[in-house]
């Protein structure tokens, strides 16, 4: 079963079960596939309730972004009238035009994300 799955964060869970059944202990298990004893906990009681189905990745999302699609745009044409803005002035732009407070990370991943829009796959 681990050898035919392609996905790694699956093949880590079940990698995971494995020593579990070879009589591993959670934390040794958890140990062995880098991940804390409290996520293989968790993967324990998945696997228990549902088996393979259990270990699926469960992405539920973030919260709901505090700028708009059109915020974003608007946004995204501001950064383009010049170049080598860094963070902080990111951030303060931000806060002055939509009054929207971001941390400096989140700014970052808002930076990354209009670069990957601005592009085609």
């Amino acid at each position: 079963m681990i050898k035919a799955e392609k996905n790694p964060r699956i093949v880590q869970r079940l990698i995971f079960i494995k020593a579990r059944y070879e009589g591993k202990s959670v934390k040794e298990a958890s140990n062995i596939v880098g991940v804390s004893r409290s996520n293989g906990n968790i993967w324990q009681q998945r696997w228990n309730a549902q088996g393979y189905e259990g270990l699926i990745p469960q992405f539920r999302g973030g919260s709901p972004s505090k700028l708009s699609d059109l915020q974003k745009a608007k946004l995204k044409e501001m950064l383009n009238e010049r170049n080598n803005w860094r963070t902080r002035e990111v951030q303060d732009l931000i806060l002055q035009e939509f009054g929207v407070e971001y941390s400096l990370k989140q700014v970052w991943i808002i930076l990354q994300s209009l670069k990957r829009a601005g592009k085609s796959r």
